[in-house]
């Protein structure tokens, strides 16, 4: 063999190794990062007026950001309204909300699980509210922040994709206080600090759940959150909260992190007619990438609302 020869089978030696070495490392790389699960929290979903007329029409009161719930492993959101054919509505109350279960198709065409801790699920009472269990149960629908009693109402809604056990809990502050759960009534989960940070503890050693993330109805109708909202976020972190997830003032509130974990004071309002001023139609829809450790991305889109209280997206902005 030529000196010649020798050189280049040698250099197509290396050539060849380098090669198989960065195809090895590349591969390795894309083992060792660790899969997330794409998590979809929404604010308030109120489905009469406006929406429940498109959905007489046919109409998809989520459409604009069907691509988007496509998208993640989880969705959930915050049902502001009962859904029953029951019950009457609650004395010296000026709003109260009800649809029929047939708006529930369009419901579970695009989220996993609900949230019933608010100040209006209660509004036709508590048989309205059971009724309400049963159809999205049947429906499919996850709940969380309420149930047939007060054990259920506090035990949080485990789902589990790609391997990650993750955990939502809910809870209501606003009152009326009436609508709260006990040990043989339905109703929601009331927000009492010391239940909180019991729940949360024991969605990780009863549930065994990775993540745990409560979200909350709380606040005045405020651009920015006020000092109960702070101390409480602050409390379920330090208890072992991931993020905090907040809604109820019908605007986005500031966000903020503490001890690294992300806390979004209110998302406003998604799916609801009936507001005049811009700061009441626009809202916020978040994308949590979430894995062993928490959360490990977020994206914030943002939600137009138009006429009829259908919303469209708009965006995105820099979250905390």
């Amino acid at each position: 063999m030529s000196g010649l020869s020798r050189l280049v089978k040698t250099l197509l030696g290396a050539l060849l190794l380098s090669a198989c070495l960065t195809a090895w490392s590349a591969t390795t790389e894309t083992a060792a990062a660790p899969e997330t699960v794409s998590l979809v929290v929404v604010g308030d979903i109120m489905l009469e007026d406006g929406p429940s007329r498109a959905m007489r029409r046919g109409q998809d009161p989520f459409a604009g950001f069907a691509a988007l719930f496509k998208g993640a492993d989880i969705r959930v959101g915050n049902l502001e309204c009962v859904v029953a054919t029951i019950g009457s509505p609650e004395d010296d109350k000026p709003n109260v909300f009800r649809v029929p279960p047939s708006t529930l198709r369009y419901v579970k065409r695009h989220f996993d699980a609900v949230g019933l801790a608010n100040n209006h699920s209660g509004d036709y009472g508590p048989q309205a509210f059971a009724q309400m269990l049963g159809f999205l149960k049947q429906a499919g629908l996850g709940v969380y922040g309420g149930g047939l009693n007060l054990t259920e109402a506090h035990t949080p809604w485990i789902v589990e994709r790609k391997g990650l056990r993750i955990a939502l809990l809910g809870y209501d502050e606003f009152q009326p206080r009436s609508f709260e759960a006990d040990t043989d009534k339905p109703g929601v989960a009331w927000s009492e600090d010391a239940q909180v940070v019991r729940d949360i503890q024991a969605a990780r050693s009863r549930w065994k759940a990775d993540v745990v993330i409560p979200i909350m109805h709380w606040g005045w109708e405020d651009p920015v959150s006020n000092a109960r909202q702070r101390q409480l976020a602050r409390t379920m972190i330090d208890a072992g909260a991931d993020a905090v997830i907040g809604g109820h003032p019908h605007q986005v509130q500031d966000t903020e992190r503490y001890q690294g974990k992300p806390i979004f004071y209110s998302l406003g309002n998604f799916v609801f007619d009936g507001f005049s001023q811009p700061v009441n139609n626009r809202g916020w829809v978040l994308r949590l990438e979430l894995d062993k450790n928490g959360v490990r991305g977020v994206q914030v889109h943002v939600a137009q609302i138009g006429a009829g209280g259908l919303p469209k997206p708009a965006g995105t902005v820099a979250g905390p």
